[in-house]
């Protein structure tokens, strides 16, 4: 089910249509919304997809292609395990994943800001404990707030960076003032992780390290072994079980991470009993290769979880950086070069849609063909010059015909490659300068359907005397590469959620053209789509937010940063009979937040 015609549409509308009340002052409440005011009451029982009367106990164990070397998630270096974070780790307020973007209390009891967002002040609940017993106090917050700022990875540095003021509030309370006018800035620092400061007391904190931070989430690290594996097991003294916000999550007693050398061998290990839960995203492979015994005798359950959520985009980046791919015409013409029809049908047997846009499926997309109007065209006027042709009057994606040759594509592709300087001779593709067109595309090992698509596309290269290269490498160094922005081509996924704010910056803005780390892969700096996110996150009302959403999209889209490939409007999860979840949904679907954290084991 896709977004156009499901209840989640009805339910986000709903949502954004509550934006016309007031927003709240400087009073106590149970939660905050991006627009309006929070769905459930402050006395709602559990989240509406939790099931508050499911069973306690059980394990599940997931697969994981890669390793690990670090327990530190919050820092650039090292890599750390599948979960660390979710699993034993808290933050102020926790999300509902069934609103586009609302917050209620975890950590803290209440949180107070107002009209205009200028600060947010939380107030901690009295019981709430790290894993040791030790109490959350006000001055863990203050110091993990601020030691994410200044030393944790970059995306915590962009929010810290608009407080102007810290300061304790009473025995319990944090209040942050704000130098920014940033409407999501409290959300923000709602969903901040909350560590234990005394841990850190002498330590480095931006050093890889097998020491596992203490939080006061559900879980604990059990055991672990680096690359190999990683347990978490329920903490029989979490504080925060009886929680309205918890009831019917975290319902089981252990959740491993196994982890193998490339995604082939986890689905053999998945069919072999070995690990009790696989996310599909082949559909081909779902219909074809899920006959095994465990599926077939009705030990293994298929389920299909339809989702309301933008389809994000996913494709090869092109590294803006590098100099060949530095004209936009260059960058159009690899585009159209993709022969996405056939890559498609060849791997997928041509049942996803392509991804239109960054924000497509979603009332958060611009409509592909039609040109800006409205507060969209108002938006964008001032920026018309430096914008790349198709997002004003209107663009959509080349369309190949299927067939191997895709001879018309390769004819539009040759004309916008002799418009940039580049010509063939003697079956290469040259400069003026007698350079030839090369570029390697980097991709982890064991990503065979992107290996497989990237494979295609460097044939359909040669036909333009393009010599491309497909390169894999294990996680590690693919890390490391992009980290720093070393390479030309690579597989690049971002998803987008129904409430975009700040994050764009981190992964869209110019610090990202040079600082390492961020998530701005392709090198783009575009002040038009900075001034974009920045009327997004200071939107008062939805109809801004919406305009101002979909103007970012025409720019990135045209930008034409990235080739995009496939999206599914579903998750396949194959599990375990005992493995269940609950009948309601959430509006994202299969999202963070929702397996293992909803789901139960019964026998």
């Amino acid at each position: 089910m896709g977004w156009f015609g499901s209840t989640g549409f009805r339910g986000f509308l709903a949502v954004l249509a509550s934006a016309a009340i007031p927003a709240m002052g400087a009073a106590d409440t149970h939660g905050i919304a991006m627009y309006g005011k929070p769905a459930l009451p402050p006395d709602f029982v559990s989240l509406p997809y939790a099931n508050p009367d499911a069973p306690k106990g059980g394990r599940i164990v997931f697969g994981e292609s890669g390793g690990f070397d670090s327990l530190n998630p919050f820092i650039v270096n090292g890599i750390a395990p599948a979960g660390i974070t979710n699993h034993t780790i808290e933050t102020l307020l926790g999300r509902s994943f069934d609103e586009p973007f609302t917050l209620y209390g975890l950590l803290a009891e209440s949180v107070v800001t107002d009209e205009d967002r200028n600060f947010v002040e939380f107030t901690l609940r009295p019981g709430a404990r790290f894993s040791d017993g030790s109490p959350v106090t006000v001055e863990d917050v203050i110091w993990s707030f601020e030691t994410l700022g200044t030393q944790g990875q970059p995306r915590y540095a962009a929010a810290y960076g608009k407080v102007s003021k810290v300061e304790q509030v009473g025995e319990r309370g944090i209040r942050f003032t704000f130098n920014t006018v940033d409407r999501e800035l409290p959300l923000i620092l709602g969903l901040r992780p909350v560590l234990k400061k005394a841990q850190w007391e002498g330590k480095d904190f931006t050093a890889s390290s097998l020491e596992a931070p203490i939080g006061s989430g559900p879980y604990v690290v059990a055991e672990f072994e680096p690359g190999k594996y990683i347990t978490y097991r329920k903490n029989p003294d979490w504080w925060g079980a009886d929680l309205p916000f918890n009831r019917g999550q975290h319902n089981l007693d252990e959740i491993r991470y196994d982890y193998f050398g490339d995604a082939g061998v986890v689905f053999e290990a998945f069919k072999a009993g070995e690990i009790t839960s696989w996310r599909e995203t082949n559909p081909v492979k779902w219909e074809q290769q899920y006959s095994f015994p465990a599926v077939t005798s009705g030990d293994v359950v298929k389920s299909v979880i339809p989702h309301s959520r933008p389809s994000g985009i996913e494709g090869f980046v092109m590294n803006t950086r590098k100099p060949i791919f530095q004209d936009w015409r260059v960058r159009e013409a690899l585009i159209t070069a993709f022969n996405f029809e056939l890559v498609n049908r060849t791997l997928n047997g041509g049942i996803p849609p392509r991804i239109q846009s960054y924000f497509s499926n979603s009332p958060l997309g611009m409509v592909p063909g039609a040109p800006a109007e409205g507060r969209v065209a108002e938006l964008l006027e001032p920026f018309r010059a430096e914008l790349l042709p198709g997002a004003m009057e209107g663009y959509a994606l080349p369309v190949g015909d299927g067939t191997e040759a895709n001879r018309k594509a390769i004819r539009t592709a040759t004309a916008l490659l002799e418009e940039a300087g580049w010509t063939v001779q003697d079956g290469v593709l040259k400069n003026a300068a007698g350079e030839p067109f090369a570029f390697e595309i980097l991709i982890t090992n064991g990503a065979d359907d992107i290996i497989n698509a990237a494979t295609i596309y460097v044939e359909g290269l040669k036909r333009l005397g393009i010599d491309a290269r497909v390169t894999t490498v294990d996680s590690a160094q693919y890390k490391e590469r992009t980290t720093n922005y070393d390479f030309d081509m690579t597989h690049y996924i971002r998803s987008l959620s129904l409430s975009p704010g700040n994050e764009q910056t981190l992964y869209w803005g110019s610090k990202g053209v040079t600082e390492p780390g961020t998530r701005n892969w392709m090198g783009m700096n575009s002040p038009a789509a900075e001034a974009m996110i920045a009327t997004m996150v200071a939107a008062k009302n939805p109809d801004d937010f919406v305009a101002a959403t979909q103007a970012l999209d025409r720019i990135l889209t045209t930008g034409r940063y990235v080739i995009p490939i496939w999206y599914s409007d579903v998750s396949r999860l194959a599990h375990r009979k005992e493995l269940k979840y609950p009948a309601r949904l959430p509006l994202y679907g299969d999202w963070p937040g929702f397996q293992p954290e909803v789901w139960w084991y019964e026998e």
